[in-house]
């Protein structure tokens, strides 16, 4: 019983691993295209400061973790 136990706690770990493989190399062949890259014009945020497409809690970053 704990053998086949075992056996079937292995099996699955297997399978998740072979989805998230496969999951994972589709991702990477979408990268490669580009199409995981190209942001949508009704996604995209409407910023107004001076640095760009820098959304503000980004600009902030250096000064919250403690950069200069």
């Amino acid at each position: 019983m704990k053998n086949l136990l075992l056996a079937l706690v292995l099996a699955v770990l297997v399978i998740v691993a072979v989805v998230q493989a496969v999951q994972l190399n589709s991702l990477k062949e979408k990268v490669q295209e580009g199409v995981a890259l190209k942001p949508s014009s009704s996604s995209k945020p409407s910023s107004s400061s001076s640095t760009g497409s820098t959304p503000k809690s980004l600009q902030d970053l250096p000064k919250m973790v403690g950069g200069c």
